[in-house]
């Protein structure tokens, strides 16, 4: 089937042809283009469709290169506390939503974030109680390495003062050695253990609104990490194969695999690069540190508002090492949860002992660098996977958290860019929006929408060009698959995303925030139109 879209203002991204005015669509993949009367002239006979753009514009299809769609798919089962801004609004969401729940039934939610509360801190364990006395409750921060519990729930792990902690977690406690109900990093596998598992046609249901809802904000491609959340390897491939093949949703889907199923992995005969142009297997997760939010993320030097707090490194580097190791013999990259400059140093050290795989490792988040760890991570073989938006939601309370000296290095995604460091961009929703033009927003501006400044650290500002590739082109070398998409491009999967304005015509960046997601085309099909 031939399917021409017309009339369009349509960045290619590519050097030869920069902007065309039309494409012409063969079986999912773009097969010429230049302007709208070329292409008519010779293609409008052997055509079945021609689709008018009517003067909007195109760029190739927006990849997120690391988010969670199982934890987006949650806010259409669990309590969703994103953006609540008062203590007292948590504690009266929670007690309402455990009105809706039989006795005895966990109260489960996710979002909330304590340098937002404008009344006080975080709930006691007390307070929490009292909201939900008849539940054990478990609701995750936003960055999801932190989490708030209550009596319910810490009976149902059977606490003690002599209860065995997995590595790198906490569960915090008061000067009297009681529970405080805060709970950190791998603690949570605890809790999550008791939990009971959501049904597969529960998750399935959730799984395809978020999917719905993805697609309108223009996303063709996503990585996600969701084995963990899911059931399982089996499970989730299961899910997103029904989904995205047998359903046809269009969204193409890579999946990072957590290092605890990669040995279901090798039993299942699956490897990275399993599955085909819609479903495939990715990287190997890991998790090296925390976040900054919790002073979790492991720095080199001790946080500036905590004298002695370094963070936590979620793994020793004996066990860093026989996962890499374990990976590598099954010829597969690792995908690495690294946000301080020590957890960076320490998984290169690892990396560094190793010969490159044929897939490049991808570290994840860098949120504070260094001059050496910038020219490590400056290798073909290695990706850095950076969110911006995560610049708009931490400032300027991180500065607290880092002091003055290291800001010139945090978050500097042009650093990064102008020594050659390949980068990829994506949002880690549900940690932060889904909508990538926020994140465009944040690289470009280095400002949250509303402020008026010149932007946090301006001189690490990016140009627009570099901010779209960072979701297009570059995002591509992140899975090795710059050869088939994030341009467009003869021969290359024709995937697009089509808006109301031109972003490269705007005289001012904030002008991002209006503009709207007209289409999503995928394989050539439109998944998504704006009504």
């Amino acid at each position: 089937m031939i399917k021409i879209y017309t009339n369009g203002v349509i960045h290619t991204f590519q050097s030869s042809q920069p902007v065309v005015n039309a494409v012409v669509i063969k079986d999912g993949r773009f097969i010429d283009m230049g302007t709208t009367e070329q292409m008519l002239s010779f293609w409008s006979s052997k055509s079945d469709a021609v689709i008018d753009l009517d003067g909007q514009t195109a760029t190739p299809g927006l990849t997120d290169t690391h988010l969670h769609l199982s934890m987006q798919a949650m806010k259409f089962i669990d309590l969703d506390v994103t953006g609540v801004t008062k203590k007292e609004t948590f504690l009266n969401m929670i007690k309402q939503h455990a009105d809706t729940l039989k006795k005895g039934e966990w109260l489960l939610g996710a979002g909330w974030d304590e340098n937002l509360f404008t009344d006080s801190g975080l709930p006691t364990r007390a307070e929490l109680d009292a909201v939900a006395p008849h539940h054990p409750l478990f609701l995750t921060r936003i960055c999801e390495h932190a989490a708030v519990v209550n009596s319910k729930a810490l009976e149902q792990i059977n606490y003690s003062s002599t209860l065995f902690l997995p590595e790198g977690g906490e569960i915090v406690t008061d000067a009297n050695g009681e529970p405080t109900g805060l709970i950190l990093e791998s603690a949570s596998a605890l809790f999550k253990a008791q939990i009971p598992n959501k049904s597969y046609e529960t998750w399935k249901n959730a799984l395809r609104k978020t999917i719905n809802t993805v697609t309108g904000y223009g996303i063709t491609s996503v990585h996600s990490n969701d084995p963990a959340y899911l059931g399982g390897l089996q499970q989730t491939y299961r899910l997103y194969q029904e989904l995205l093949n047998e359903e046809k949703m269009g969204l193409r889907t890579n999946l990072l695999i957590d290092y605890d199923f990669l040995e279901d992995l090798y039993a299942a005969g699956m490897y990275t690069g399993y599955g085909n142009n819609t479903l495939q297997i990715g990287a190997v997760k890991i998790f090296a540190d925390g976040a900054f939010g919790r002073r979790t993320a492991l720095l080199k030097e001790a946080y500036s508002d905590q004298p002695g707090q370094q963070g936590e490194a979620m793994l020793t580097q004996d066990a860093l090492y026989s996962i890499v190791k374990r990976a590598r013999e099954l010829a597969m990259p690792v995908a690495v949860h690294a946000i301080g400059d020590q957890a960076l140093e320490n998984v290169l050290d690892i990396l560094d002992q190793f010969p490159a795989s044929a897939y490049r490792d991808r570290l994840i988040h860098a949120q504070v660098i260094n001059p050496d760890l910038v020219k490590r991570l400056a290798t073909p073989d290695r990706i850095v996977d950076i969110q911006p938006r995560f610049l708009a939601s931490d400032y300027p309370w991180v500065r607290d958290r880092l002091g003055e000296a290291r800001m010139p290095y945090a978050y500097a995604w042009k650093t990064l860019l102008d020594h050659g460091v390949i980068c990829g961009g994506g949002s880690d929703a549900p940690v932060e929006p889904i909508n990538p033009l926020l994140g465009i927003h944040a690289a470009v501006t280095r400002k949250a929408p509303g402020e008026t400044h010149n932007g946090w650290y301006p001189e690490q500002k990016i140009s627009m060009q570099d901010a779209f590739h960072l979701f297009t082109k570059y995002a591509a070398y992140t899975t090795n698959e710059e050869k088939v998409k994030g341009t467009i491009s003869r021969g290359k999967l024709a995937d697009m995303t089509v808006y109301s304005a031109d972003p490269f015509q705007l005289e001012d960046a904030d002008g991002l925030l209006d503009i709207s997601i007209e289409m999503t085309i995928i394989d050539g099909d439109i998944v998504y139109r704006k009504e």
